[in-house]
């Protein structure tokens, strides 16, 4: 298991430097000039030309990608050309822990309600309540964050005054109460949907049926034999939700006002600040190739005849 984990991050650099040569190439080419949005579109050309010096833009395009590549191995993204050339890794950190707590919470909403609701519709698979409660999350992921935020607040905060006006004030702020049902509802149809296919594959196995034979309380049968099984394909979902937590929501948290790793990617990308997204993009490559990791090492604890190379 060592060796292979160990195998699997020595690739880790490798998908670093594709993913970063793919976006540096697309910052450079892309539309929108770092110089002309920092000094507008009336700039004089000498103080273009000065500036772009300056910041080495004029150099050959591989010298200018192996330059930023030795500084992002020190964690040195550059400077943001939005926010008044404030260093990018500073921006992000100061930013990337409360996306990481709003998420996190988000993605255990997601689970406590998601894997028990596949549970229930698995056991009355054919009848209402697998009926209702599947169309009951498909339903909630089928009504995209923009049409639903505006709902939810006009029904719930300035309505029903039942949830104070959504924000962040930090973790134990029910203002964050809304952003998290929000974030957490869309995962819950997958996750409902693969805990229901998974949990009919196992029902009817013949350990089950022995394990009912033997006089095992019900809840026992389910939890500690039909679900443990039943998680190994729902692991690779849970793991692309882990992967996503430290990139965030753009449309939920700029709605809600949550001042995340996503609110900043949203105004990095339309003010086409090319280092902030570029970072991104370096952080969320590392985040899933390590959560995808973590799901093959869980299905080896969850299945023993499971064995890496």
């Amino acid at each position: 298991m060592l060796r292979y984990v160990a195998g699997r991050l020595l690739w880790l650099p490798l998908l670093l430097l594709i993913t970063s040569a793919i976006t540096f190439l697309l910052g450079v080419y892309g539309p929108g000039d770092p110089v002309v949005t920092r000094l507008g579109a009336r700039a004089r050309p000498d103080a273009v030309a000065r500036l772009r010096e300056e910041m080495g833009l004029n150099r050959p395009v591989i010298v200018q990608y192996l330059d930023y590549i030795a500084k992002a191995a020190r964690l040195d993204f550059g400077t943001s050309t939005r926010y008044q050339n404030q260093p990018v890794a500073k921006l992000i950190s100061e930013r990337i822990w409360v996306t990481v707590q709003v998420s996190a919470l988000a993605l255990l909403f997601s689970l406590l309600v998601g894997i028990p609701l596949g549970i229930l519709a698995a056991l009355t698979a054919g009848h209402w309540p697998d009926r209702l409660s599947v169309s009951a999350a498909l339903l909630f992921n089928s009504v995209p964050a923009f049409v639903a935020i505006p709902l939810l607040l006009a029904i719930l905060v300035r309505g029903l005054h039942l949830l104070p006006p959504p924000g962040w004030n930090g973790i134990l702020s029910t203002r964050i109460i809304l952003p998290i049902f929000v974030l957490g509802m869309g995962p819950v149809a997958g996750l409902a949907r693969q805990t229901r296919a998974s949990m009919l594959e196992v029902l009817p196995q013949d350990y089950i049926r022995t394990a009912r034979a033997k006089g095992l309380r019900e809840n026992s049968v389910i939890l500690r034999h039909a679900l443990k099984n039943a998680l190994i394909p729902l692991v690779t979902v849970i793991a692309l939700l882990i992967g996503a937590l430290p990139e965030g929501a753009f449309i939920t948290e700029n709605l809600l006002g949550v001042p995340g790793v996503g609110q900043l990617g949203f105004d990095a990308l339309f003010a086409r600040d090319y280092p902030i997204i570029m970072a991104l993009t370096l952080i969320g490559a590392v985040s899933f190739t390590l959560a995808n990791l973590l799901a093959d090492v869980a299905y080896g604890l969850l299945d023993p005849r499971i064995r890496y190379k």
